[in-house]
């Protein structure tokens, strides 16, 4: 009974509990499975009469562990569109929140990447591999909770940099951090595979149980831990 539509220049976030089917909904719209009852639709057609580069191609997808291959920073983010230009790298690095960085590496774009990225901390793995999403130019992005290792300022100034860059592209954030999806325009609580609560942050606030547990939990986690999380750059 799960319904929703991701619309194009939209925000749509997705948020519940461990195990209540997040990532699930990124994996049937990319086709790690198949529904059995229903349609899921992209652009209007149903994505099983789709080709895999077709699909593939107007999805681009963060998934939760960032991954990197062996190369340097330029070949990781060109993986999205062999054909972009420096000028476009940078300008996903900066919206990603990774040019600071980048630009301090000796060799910059040229930077070598060691296989998995190890050489990278897992806040800067995952700022990359959404900058090598961005460079692809999608129809939709799929951000399956790849904010995580990010400090909340960080994760703040990256929303603010999406939000500003005014792709027509639906982005679709899953998430376990309200702080990530307050701005969201329209926010997807799940609960054992079941919608339960559907609107923005404040409409939540007062319909939805389980998304004011949710907030409630992680307000006194963070007061107990006297701040946010914190990465190093």
């Amino acid at each position: 009974d799960l319904s929703f539509q991701c619309r194009a220049g939209e925000t749509t976030a997705v948020i519940g509990g461990t195990g209540a089917g997040k990532s699930t909904v990124a994996e049937l719209l990319l086709r790690l499975h198949d529904v059995d009852a229903g349609v899921v639709r992209l652009n209007g057609a149903d994505v099983r009469t789709l080709s895999q580069r077709r699909l593939r191609d107007a999805v681009g997808c963060v998934p939760q562990k960032a991954f990197l291959f062996s190369g340097t920073i330029a070949d990781n983010l060109r993986m999205g569109r062999e054909d972009a230009t420096d000028e476009e790298l940078w300008q996903a690095l900066r919206i990603a929140q990774a040019e600071s960085f980048v630009s301090r590496l000796p060799l910059q774009l040229q930077a070598p990447v060691a296989q998995g990225g190890a050489n990278f901390s897992g806040g800067q793995r995952q700022r990359l591999a959404i900058a090598r999403a961005l460079v692809k130019q999608a129809d939709v992005y799929v951000f399956d909770d790849s904010f995580s290792a990010l400090d909340v300022k960080t994760d703040a100034a990256l929303r603010r940099a999406l939000t500003a860059y005014g792709t027509s592209a639906a982005k679709l954030i899953i998430a376990q951090r309200v702080s990530t999806i307050l701005d969201a325009d329209q926010i997807l609580v799940l609960d054992e595979g079941r919608l339960v609560g559907r609107g923005r942050h404040e409409e939540l606030l007062e319909t939805c149980e389980i998304y004011r547990a949710i907030v409630r939990s992680q307000t006194q986690q963070k007061d107990s831990q006297g701040g946010g999380t914190h990465e190093e750059e």
